[in-house]
């Protein structure tokens, strides 16, 4: 199949990672974080990890909006099923989230609220149009590449008149976020690690384009390569990244060229445009707020928005004790550091959002079994246990 299988051959593969042996500086670290969950899917699912050199680290880091999101905008979303009786649509990572009490979207769906799970937007707008009598609210989250859709529903329920439908808008944007990775004293204060590149958000730049990462790839001198997400491509883009810093350059550079280019899609950054614009602050897992780094809907569209038309309130909650997840998705810890990973967070019984997301770090250490424990198995010492974490490494 053209574009999958060219990017999955072992003979590519152990060039490549040839190629890189050969480019990394033996006495030099290489720590290089990709941003987007789906990278880091593809590192574990295809083994790349394995093919690098010890000196060529990958750092996780906050590439997953379910995982981002903060459990007071989930709070606000339970309130808005048992206090407003609403119809809540929502993607299906969003209904197993833990929220505060130990609650989620789905054990509320259980105990009787109206939650339905949709695949698009236009699923929502079609449950507003077949209940009319009923007030129904889009549960919206994603980077930019989901945004363009829900400005779209927006604008279709403005000109259809549909007065029973809003969004609850939680689309947040990647460039402001690495750049409060690299920059906020508070991030520091909460614990980094020193990155010396970073692989650009794939389906992101489709929309945005590589334009907007030139900014802070000078300004901080990080090099970015936008990469996609075949494990060649990850491999690929971790070589022109080690070129780069080998060479002592800080540039953007586009391995993704089938998909991405400088500019991006013009045509649904002006619907975004249009329908959106700036929040000052919003708060983001495991970054706090970060300021300029997410959207709120417009005032022309004001009645189509749920926090306006039912006065929700700001909730700042904690995560669940003992959970990683907010080290993890600032690249400072791995999944198998937590230690709840594995034991009494699992898929199936998940504490945190990186367990539950398609896109989640810990979700990809789990899923492809490379650090599953038998379940009569006893933990190791953590001296043990750190070992085996650097060599998997």
């Amino acid at each position: 199949m053209k574009y999958i299988d060219e990017f999955r051959q072992r003979e590519l593969a152990q060039k490549l990672a040839n190629a890189i042996n050969k480019a990394v500086e033996p006495e030099r670290q290489y720590n290089l974080m990709e941003f987007c969950g789906g990278h880091t899917h593809a590192i574990f699912r295809y083994g790349v990890q394995d093919l690098m050199p010890p000196n060529v680290k990958f750092v996780h880091g906050p590439g997953c909006p379910v995982c981002v999101l903060p459990i007071g905008r989930i709070d606000n979303a339970i309130a808005l099923l048992e206090e407003h009786d609403v119809i809540l649509c929502t993607y299906g990572d969003m209904l197993r989230v833990p929220a505060s009490g130990r609650k989620s979207l789905l054990k509320v769906k259980a105990a009787g609220g109206d939650v339905r799970m949709v695949y698009s937007t236009q699923d929502a707008l079609k449950i507003a149009h077949d209940n009319p009598e009923r007030q129904v609210v889009f549960f919206a989250i994603g980077f930019e590449t989901t945004t363009p859709p829900t400005a779209v529903a927006i604008k279709q329920a403005q000109a259809q008149g549909l007065k029973n439908f809003s969004v609850f808008c939680n689309h947040v944007l990647t460039p402001a976020a690495i750049q409060n990775i690299l920059e906020s004293p508070e991030v520091r204060d909460m614990g980094t690690v020193s990155i010396d590149g970073f692989f650009g958000p794939s389906h992101v730049s489709s929309i945005i384009g590589s334009r907007p990462y030139e900014f802070f790839a000078e300004e901080f001198q990080r090099p970015v390569v936008i990469a996609g997400f075949e494990p060649l491509d990850v491999m690929q883009s971790a070589l022109m990244l080690i070129r780069q810093l080998n060479e002592g350059r800080h540039e953007v550079e586009n391995e993704y060229t089938r998909v991405v280019t400088r500019d991006g899609n013009a045509k649904a950054q002006a619907l975004v445009a249009e329908v959106f614009e700036l929040r000052r602050a919003f708060e983001w897992r495991g970054l706090g707020l970060v300021p300029y780094s997410a959207l709120q809907i417009k005032q022309p569209f004001a009645e189509f928005d749920a926090e306006k038309r039912f006065d929700v309130p700001t909730i700042r909650a904690s995560d669940v004790k003992g959970c990683e997840c907010p080290s993890i998705l600032r690249g400072v810890k791995k999944p198998t550091d937590c230690k709840l990973f594995g034991t009494v967070c699992t898929p199936e019984n998940p504490m945190g959002s990186c367990m539950v997301s398609s896109e989640g770090a810990c979700a990809a250490y789990w899923s492809y079994g490379r650090f599953r424990r038998p379940a009569d198995a006893q933990p190791e010492p953590a001296a043990r246990q750190d070992s085996a974490q650097e060599s998997a490494a």
